[in-house]
Parts: C-alpha cells; sequence; structure tokens
C-alpha cells in the first residue's frame, strides 16, 4: 500500500479503511460527554518502516514492515482515558472510546459531533518529493557498501564496518472533540556507520550518523558520504591514543552541534509541562526568576524546515511553534500539550507529542537549541587553563526531581593554558542541570545543529529529536574519569 500525498489523506484513510465522515461523527461523538470531558480525539496513523545493515560488506537486515491502529483518549480534569486499536472497522473504534472513557471514569450524555474535511497544515516544513522508501532497494544497500568501502580506504587500521540505513513515513489523521480534522504525512531517514580500529590489543570504536525529513539524494551526495566514513574513522583512530581522563572539578568546553544533547537532557526534561504541572522538576513554578547565566538564551522549535525534531503539527493536531524557554537566564516558559496547557492555564506549545496510536500523548521536546553568543570559539578554548574539551557524546542519564544527570563522553580533550595536549577516555560529566547553566562564563557565536540523530526517551516512548549548541565554556563542573 502507498502512502499518499498530504492533501489526499483523509481520501487515503476513508477508502483503505472506511472512516467516513459519517462514521467519525458518530464515533467520537460517543466520547464528547458533556459536559464532563474537557478534551477527546482519535489519532489515526499507518506507518511503513524499513531498514537495512551491512557488516564487513555483508548484508545482515534488509526489511519493511508496517503498523497501523487507532488511539483513542478522552480527558476529563487531570484524568486521561486512552485505548487502542489496530483496526479501523466501526466495532473496533467504538471499543476503544468506550474503553477510554470508562478509564476517564466519566458518565453522562453523548453530543454531536460534525467533522469536517482537514485543510492543510499551515505549514510544509518537510515537501520531500525524493521518498528514501519510493528508491530500490539495490540502491540503498550500495550507499551502505560505499560506507564500507570508503571506510576501509581511510586507514589501515579499520578491521570492521558496521553501516545501517533506517527510513519512515508515518501519514496520520487527527479528528479532535470539535470535529476538525487535522492530517499530515512525515517522512524521516536516518544512516549511521560505526568503524573498529586495531592497533595491537587495543580495539577503539567511532561512529558517525546523519539525518533527517528530506530528499534522500541530499542525504546520500558523494560528499555526505566521505565525510561520513572520514569522520567514523577518524573518531575512532582519536579514542586509539587517548590517555585515561583525570577527575575532578574542572572548567569545561563543550564544542557546537551534539553536546546540545547535555542541554536537552539536563535542562530540557525539566521544562516539559507536566513535570511542572505536578511540581517534580526543579524548575516547577519559577516563571519569571534568574535560572541561567545572562548568556544563556534557550528555545524549542518545532519550525526548522527537514530537521529530525520537527513537524507542521503535534500529535494533536496544534501547529508547531519557537518557544521561548529561557532569555538571557530568565525563565520564561515550558513545554506544553493541550492538557497541561489547559490545567496550567497557559496555551499548547505545539509540543504533544506520541512514539505511535498507541501510546499517549505528552509534553515533549522538539529541537532543543542554545541560541549563540558572541565570543570566538577561539578564545573560548584558549580561555581554558586546565580542563576539559568535550567535542562529542555519548549516552546519559538525569533525574527531572533533582536535576542531577551523569553524561559519557566519546571524543574529549585535556587542556592546558588552552592547548590541546591529548586524547581522553573514560571521561564523565557530573552535574546538576539548573546550577551547570548559572556556571556559563562564554558562548559562541557558531551555534551548531545536531547532524540529525537524536532520540528521546521518556516514560518508555521515544520519539526523533533534534539539539543545538554554540561552543560553550562551563566553569566548575565534576569530571569523572578513570585516574
Amino acid at each position: 500500500m502507498t502512502t499518499p500525498p498530504r492533501h489526499d489523506i483523509a481520501l487515503f484513510f476513508e477508502h483503505q479503511f472506511g472512516t467516513s465522515p459519517r462514521l467519525l461523527e458518530g464515533v467520537l461523538g460517543s466520547a464528547v460527554l458533556s459536559p464532563a470531558v474537557d478534551d477527546a480525539d482519535l489519532y489515526f496513523e499507518y506507518t511503513v518502516r524499513e531498514h537495512y545493515s551491512i557488516e564487513d560488506g555483508i548484508v545482515k537486515k534488509a526489511g519493511q514492515d508496517v503498523s497501523q491502529g487507532v488511539g483513542a483518549r478522552i480527558v476529563a480534569g487531570e484524568r486521561t482515558g486512552f485505548a487502542f486499536t489496530e483496526e479501523f472497522d466501526p466495532k473496533a473504534l467504538t471499543r476503544a472510546v468506550e474503553s477510554a472513557r470508562r478509564i476517564a471514569d466519566k458518565s453522562g450524555n453523548s453530543a454531536p459531533v460534525s467533522v469536517s474535511r482537514p485543510g492543510r497544515p499551515a505549514s510544509d516544513l518537510y515537501p520531500v518529493t525524493d521518498l528514501t522508501l519510493d528508491r530500490p532497494v539495490p540502491e540503498k544497500i550500495a550507499v551502505l557498501e560505499t560506507l564500507d568501502r570508503l571506510a576501509r580506504a581511510e586507514n589501515s587500521k579499520v578491521v570492521q564496518v558496521m553501516a545501517s540505513l533506517a527510513s519512515e513515513i508515518k501519514t496520520i489523521q487527527i479528528v479532535r472533540k470539535d470535529g476538525t480534522i487535522v492530517a499530515d504525512r512525515i517522512p524521516l531517514t536516518r544512516i549511521n556507520i560505526s568503524v573498529i580500529v586495531q592497533e595491537g590489543d587495543n580495539r577503539q570504536t567511532g561512529t558517525y550518523g546523519w539525518g533527517g525529513r528530506t530528499d534522500f539524494g541530499g542525504l546520500v551526495t558523494s560528499e555526505k558520504l566521505s565525510h561520513a566514513a572520514r569522520e567514523a574513522v577518524r573518531q575512532a583512530l582519536v579514542n586509539l591514543s587517548a590517555r585515561p581522563c583525570p577527575s575532578g572539578t574542572m572548567n569545561v568546553v563543550l564544542g557546537p552541534g551534539w553536546p546540545g544533547i547535555l542541554l536537552h537532557e539536563a535542562i530540557g526534561h525539566g521544562l516539559e509541562g507536566d513535570f511542572n504541572r505536578k511540581g517534580t522538576s526543579a524548575f516547577s513554578g519559577r516563571l519569571g526568576e534568574r535560572v541561567a547565566s545572562p548568556l544563556c538564551t534557550i528555545i524549542d522549535d518545532g519550525t526548522i524546515p527537514g530537521r529530525r525534531g520537527s513537524l507542521n503539527v503535534d500529535d494533536e493536531g496544534t501547529p508547531t511553534q519557537r518557544t521561548v524557554l529561557i532569555e538571557n537566564g530568565i525563565l520564561r516558559g515550558y513545554l506544553q500539550d493541550r492538557q497541561n496547557a489547559r490545567l496550567m492555564g497557559a496555551k499548547s506549545t505545539g509540543n504533544g507529542r506520541r512514539e505511535s496510536y498507541a501510546h499517549p500523548v505528552m509534553p515533549r521536546m522538539t529541537n532543543t537549541v542554545m541560541l549563540a553568543g558572541e565570543s570566538d570559539p577561539g578564545e573560548i578554548l584558549s580561555s581554558l587553563e586546565r580542563g576539559i574539551y568535550a567535542v562529542n557524546f555519548g549516552g546519559g542519564q538525569v533525574d527531572i526531581t533533582s536535576g542531577k544527570f551523569v553524561f559519557s563522553m566519546s571524543e574529549a580533550y585535556y587542556v592546558e593554558n588552552g592547548r590541546i595536549l591529548y586524547p581522553v577516555k573514560g571521561a564523565t560529566l557530573i552535574g546538576n542541570g539548573p546550577e551547570v547553566l548559572t556556571k556559563v562564563r562564554m558562548v559562541g557565536n557558531d551555534m551548531a545543529l545536531d547532524t540529525g540523530v537524536g532520540t528521546c526517551g521518556k516514560d518508555g516512548q521515544s520519539v526523533p529529536v533534534g539539539v543545538g549548541l554554540p561552543t560553550l565554556r562551563v566553569d566548575g563542573i565534576t569530571v569523572g574519569g578513570t585516574h
């Protein structure tokens, strides 16, 4: 089954699954209990995914799968009733709505709903015509084989190469309480390469990934493939010569781009509306207060064209937007979905997100970015008398209530008197999210977005996100090392 153009999505669901306006009016009308229900919606989804991977030139995985279903949600006060079904027939939809209504624990009479045909979203952030899914399978395998060949040609120490390509096209239709329908078609592609280099008994790994909601041809140019292979090998060779990282309280310089994942984890989650409504975030009740250095302005922007975290509309049908979270160090706002916004007396910021039709909506980040400052990146590094220059990050975790975080660095260097002395291994950053922002001393003029690889986890759900950061100096942060 092919995926439809955006303007034909309603007809696609109606013709393939029988979701006519009359059916939707009847099903949703049974959900809208007046006046007990504050919100209700049906979320229709049809997603085609594919994944290809090779290891040492041999295809290890090649496949495509399809998922489809409907999530029914009824919101009454602080209670949310949610149920889902993989079937689109009237009985299945009605059962899902009734289950959601019982969970919400409200009773009342059904109300009439008049369903209108969907209009196009005001934005078109990913006008993709060259879909990865539409390309022949041999062409996609050839991309991975090219990455393998390029990486091996970079250095004789490369002993293993793994490459993968994952793509999806998600078609959604959201029918809301007032009868409006919002529909969208959302593409996404990600390509990764990992290499292992060896010198004697020392084996190290380097990785590089990129992607977004863009045309396939733009992702697989010869320049991008060469750059990816070169970067993966370079990182592995750096780690091959890395020394144990010293530990202690140090000043740290974060590189631009992907190190913004620290911002995402240590700060961003604490600014999501549900944690603040419940009073479990370190930022709860602090709107208008200084929470960061005056050098820090942080936004969440779901409207950047083609980016991994961008959406025309969120998963409640609300247009995404550019939301200022922290302005010159002052806390200005939280990320909101419809429910938390209503309960907090605010407006939705277009950050209601869900992994799929089988998952409930919650406030989530899109592309979370610290805006550029005025300092030259070279001057920032040269100002570091003794500390760590963190270029790339691996995994991390954060406690939302306390704000405490731990991050591992996948590429980092020890610096003295403004000079990089040697790469380090086993390095971690340990700190507190709200505190780390107050320790920012210099912000570079080189803000960069990540390459399009971010995935955010929350309450068992994963969604694609983006991050952005300029070169940043943070003073007095704990560095965990191996000696």
